[in-house]
């Protein structure tokens, strides 16, 4: 989790960037420090809010629900295509 935190608080809030990190840059790595611990907590806080899924419910979702979706989706597409041009 602290490596998905680090990699997290790089890719989307900026690593080491801050304010006044070009006139103090020992604040980079704290700034870092900083994001990943928020980042770190925003993951644990979702992980115990929200339940687990079981893996019966996950695939009736996906094959009752998700997969004919899917597939009216392809329908769809298919006719506005034909039809458009």
């Amino acid at each position: 989790m602290i490596a998905i935190s680090v990699i997290g608080s790089t890719l989307f809030l900026g690593g080491f960037d801050g304010p006044f990190v070009d006139q103090v840059p020992l604040l980079g790595p704290l700034y870092l420090f900083a994001k990943t611990f928020i980042w770190l907590g925003v993951l644990i806080w979702v992980r115990a809010t929200w339940p687990r899924l079981r893996y019966d419910r996950l695939m009736t979702l996906g094959w009752k629900i998700l997969f004919p979706l899917a597939l009216l989706n392809v329908v769809v597409t298919a006719v506005i295509v034909a039809l458009v041009s």
